[in-house]
């Protein structure tokens, strides 16, 4: 039998994180994205509260907690801000892969002080010309005696500007293509490495997303996880477990619009009546409440097979194209139950729309996800 009941300690997270989301985050989430704002010190409450790095081992400063539970608390936050909730996921993203292949002693002293201390990480995999195809990457890393030496741009990434500390994905051999691809962690501030903020986007601007440069940055050889070749393998298996949270995230931002939309449903008076009243309404707040229901299922279920080591690439592709199309359906929908009112920012359901898009592009494309899911489908 399937029990869909959460326990007592995940009711309890959720309620934390909830709480959090609503009186902290939603309050100040339109000021933070009218200037553009990275949320500092909301980053330092959430870190207090146990909300980030919650998959991540105890014994490294992490919450010891499964992807069930990072996904109840994602989607409270989204549910807050989206951007101040990829904020504080991108650090989940960026230490994954270090818990999948670094060394005990790797991850203590790479781990540990983002994790425990409330640094930040950020994972640098994609390119200007390397996005959903990463194997196109052309950032080298050459060895040189005790150290490797990292050339190359990456672009698009999440805490770039902010981040302590970069899990970096680079070529150690070109010719074996992906298989070719290696794994570094890598001081933020080391010489060689140049930050710039990429400016004004469409949503989520509470987060940060930067332009990282690589010029001849020296990495100590000990800074290499997995050995040579290792990189594509870990980002995909990262990817195919960070995605259940970009589903999470899509359930947040699309249950706020419903929200909202509910809301205006019962004040707003048309022809002498709230339009709560008329079927078509009534009709379009059923669809989004159903299709909220489902993402959250799908997101939990796939986050349910990440937990227990099963086979979870299909479910995560699925939970998160499906969740993040679903935030861009209920967003889209709550804007038109508002008609003028939606397009002002007063009203937050435009914010919600801008802010949905983006999930269906990060962490791979909603169409890369489809060929992942038909390729199982179509596998022997």
């Amino acid at each position: 039998m399937i029990d869909l009941t959460l326990t007592e300690e995940q009711l309890a997270l959720k309620e934390l994180a909830r709480e959090f989301a609503q009186k902290e985050i939603a309050p100040v989430a339109t000021e933070l994205d009218r200037l553009g704002k990275f949320p500092a010190d909301l980053i330092k409450q959430a870190h207090a509260l146990g909300l980030m790095n919650i998959t991540l081992e105890s014994e490294y400063g992490g919450g010891g907690l499964g992807w069930l539970e990072s996904c109840i608390a994602t989607e409270e936050l989204a549910a807050g801000c989206a951007g101040v909730a990829t904020a504080c996921n991108a650090n989940e993203l960026a230490l994954t892969p270090i818990h999948l292949a670094a060394t005990p002693e790797q991850k203590q002293k790479f781990i540990t002080p983002i994790a425990r201390d409330g640094g930040l990480a950020a994972f640098c995999v994609t390119e200007p010309s390397a996005g959903s195809d990463v194997a196109a990457m052309r950032m080298r890393a050459v060895k040189s005696g005790a150290e490797y030496i990292l050339t190359g741009v990456k672009h698009f990434i999440t805490n770039g500007d902010v981040a302590d500390q970069l899990t970096v994905f680079a070529m150690t051999d070109p010719e074996k293509k992906h298989r070719g691809m290696s794994l570094f962690v890598v001081p933020a501030n080391a010489p060689g490495i140049t930050r710039r903020h990429m400016g004004e986007k469409m949503g989520q601007r509470a987060s940060d997303t930067a332009e990282i440069v690589f010029e001849e940055v020296h990495v100590p050889a000990a800074n290499l996880l997995g050995g040579e070749g290792n990189g594509f393998r870990v980002a995909m298996e990262t990817f195919d477990r960070t995605r259940v949270g970009i589903g999470a995230m899509g359930v947040g931002i699309a249950r706020a619009a419903l929200d909202a939309s509910v809301k205006f449903a019962k004040e707003r008076q048309q022809f002498g009546k709230p339009i709560g009243d008329f079927q078509a309404i009534q009709f379009m707040l059923a669809d989004m409440s159903i299709q909220i229901e489902t993402a959250r299922l799908a997101v939990y279920h796939a986050a349910w097979q990440v937990d227990r080591a099963l086979p979870y690439a299909y479910a995560s592709a699925i939970a998160k194209a499906y969740g993040s199309d679903v935030a861009m359906h209920v967003t889209t929908d709550a804007v038109q139950i508002h008609g003028g009112y939606g397009y002002y920012a007063e009203y937050k359901v435009e914010k919600y729309m801008r802010d949905a898009k983006l999930l269906q592009i990060y962490e791979g494309t909603n169409q890369v996800q489809r060929l992942v899911i038909a390729r199982a489908l179509l596998k022997d």
